[in-house]
């Protein structure tokens, strides 16, 4: 196991203290309070870790998600992460921003990837839901970030009827996006 719980120390064969030790030792880097990962472990986002630790079903969001899939030239300063309206908002050391969105629209456009240089997956929405989110929350998070989002992912051929669709099944979105539509097309 590459990144484990202080809690599952036993299943990698040591105990709670001995995973402490091991970390004093260098074998682990503790990740978050709570999370370690084995010192000789691939590269990895500690923050993508720690939000598909602390959450199973963490799903990167807005921002974030956009510059994954290579819509945003902004580098967010946060890990936007979307969690079930509803939900406790969970304790993190990383840099990620938690967002609650409606527990009926929440699985939309939402899909599992793994996280680079692990073994965990991390949920992300997406292009659609992404572009379709930035502009629902765009009092929020900019007017500018879905506006040139949806340019670049039209540029690379997205079908206006897919943002449409996406658009309809999301509050305050479809007007924004069919009006963003018709100056763009």
């Amino acid at each position: 196991m590459e990144t484990l719980r202080a809690r599952q120390a036993k299943a990698a064969g040591l105990s709670p203290s001995g995973l402490q030790r091991a970390a004093l030792r260098g074998e682990y880097e503790r990740i978050a309070r709570g999370i370690y990962r084995h010192a000789e472990a691939d590269p990895a986002s500690s923050e993508w870790i720690e939000a598909a630790m602390r959450r199973s079903d963490a799903t990167i969001c807005l921002a974030s998600a956009l510059a994954h899939h290579d819509l945003t030239d902004e580098i967010p300063e946060t890990l936007d992460v979307a969690i079930p309206r509803g939900s406790r908002l969970p304790a993190t050391q990383a840099a990620i921003t938690w967002h609650l969105f409606d527990r009926e629209t929440f699985g939309l456009g939402r899909e599992e990837i793994d996280i680079p240089g692990s073994e965990l997956r991390i949920g992300i929405y997406s292009p659609e839901r992404c572009i379709a989110d930035a502009f629902r929350l765009r009092g929020g998070v900019g007017y500018e970030l879905g506006r040139d989002a949806l340019k670049e992912w039209l540029r690379r051929g997205g079908k206006p009827a897919a943002i449409a669709a996406m658009a309809a099944q999301l509050p305050r979105a479809r007007t924004p996006i069919l009006t963003a539509l018709e100056m763009l097309t």
